[in-house]
């Protein structure tokens, strides 16, 4: 079977990586002509609206997923006329926007963060007398790992936001004193089965995950599934959805959700029964889901604008190294370790001795 993916980044790469084993072939569309999954297949390089292309990538699939909300809608509904695609165009078009998506929650019952749409600085201005302040001000698309988005302390902040970000559509959310932030790895098959990761505890800095931590028995991995399984119901979602939450002291609200393989679902290739790539691949192809228990005790490292010394990483115990294969850049995303113990002592040991590498 041969899968086309709309992406060919880190996320593309580790689908195939893990879908090669299983006997599937790939195909990645992908303006970037360094596209760091194309050494895993064909490559079709091209912007994500060329339709001479997507034909082209239509015709020689079997079946069609992306690797990235970025991706217009549109594309995703005009492969759909002629190849299977999971997650669906109406999935992608309420993840990526969140407008669309905060409506959802709030119509499903979902405790989210107060929340107006921005379409103008006068709106602006009205949310915030509403909302008040502390407040966080998003672009309504494309945003991600801080991009696209401001911190409204004080009112001097507000003046000329509108304009910092853009001017283009936006989302003000009112500021959450959380405790902690906490991601769930849902994926949902062709047939509605529905299998649930342990929750996992994130740790971000300037809007760039660092190091995430899968759970043991936490408290409210009940409370995020029954969230997470309204939100696959509703959109007879087919694939792997990454639900991120911040806990508060009434228990959780709902941040955002990803139509994809998540960054803090990497700990699972090596720390899960079946990773989030291999459930996703099942999933849409029509193969029965795999195990999402841990084995053991997991963790992952973010590696960001370049990956320690390979031979000093693999000389730390436990750590399972993940190179992208990508230039290194200021603040992108090249690498990843995954630490698996069956002690959680010596789990910590390992997040300590790779993020002193990292230092």
């Amino acid at each position: 079977m041969k899968i086309g993916i709309i992406g060919g980044g880190q996320l593309g790469r580790m689908l195939a990586l893990a879908g090669t084993p299983l006997g599937q072939q790939f195909a990645f569309l992908d303006p970037a002509a360094d596209a760091c999954a194309a050494a895993l297949g064909d490559h079709l390089c091209a912007e994500y609206d060329d339709r001479e292309q997507l034909r082209r990538l239509a015709e020689s699939a079997d079946v069609v997923t992306f690797e990235f909300e970025s991706v217009p809608a549109e594309t995703v509904a005009f492969l759909a006329q002629y190849v299977p695609v999971y997650p669906d165009a109406e999935s992608l078009r309420i993840a990526r926007d969140r407008w669309f998506e905060k409506s959802m929650f709030r119509d499903l019952g979902i405790p989210t963060p107060e929340f107006a749409n921005v379409l103008s600085q006068q709106d602006l201005d009205e949310a915030v007398r509403q909302i008040g302040l502390p407040a966080v001000m998003k672009t309504r698309t494309l945003g991600y790992d801080g991009k696209g988005q401001k911190v409204l302390r004080k009112p001097q902040d507000v003046v000329g936001a509108f304009a910092e970000l853009g001017s283009v559509p936006c989302i003000l959310e009112g500021f959450v004193p959380f405790t902690g932030e906490v991601s769930l790895i849902a994926v949902r098959s062709r047939t509605g089965d529905t299998r649930f990761y342990p929750l996992v505890h994130n740790t971000h800095e300037d809007g760039i995950l660092r190091l995430s931590v899968a759970s043991s028995d936490h408290p409210l991995q009940t409370q995020a599934e029954n969230y997470a399984e309204r939100v696959l119901d509703k959109l007879d979602y087919v694939g792997v959805l990454a639900f991120e939450f911040f806990e508060v002291d009434s228990g959780l609200k709902a941040n955002e959700i990803a139509p994809r393989v998540h960054n803090s679902g990497h700990w699972t290739i090596e720390g899960a029964g079946c990773s989030q790539f291999e459930n996703h691949l099942r999933a849409i192809t029509g193969l029965p889901l795999g195990a999402t228990g841990k084995i053991g005790e997991s963790a992952m490292v973010n590696f960001i604008g370049e990956v320690p010394a390979m031979a000093r990483l693999t000389a730390i115990a436990d750590c399972h190294p993940h190179h992208y294969g990508k230039a290194f850049k200021p603040g992108r995303k090249v690498g990843h370790a995954t630490l698996r113990s069956a002690d959680p002592a010596r789990l910590r040991a390992g997040i300590a001795a790779v993020q002193a590498l990292i230092d």
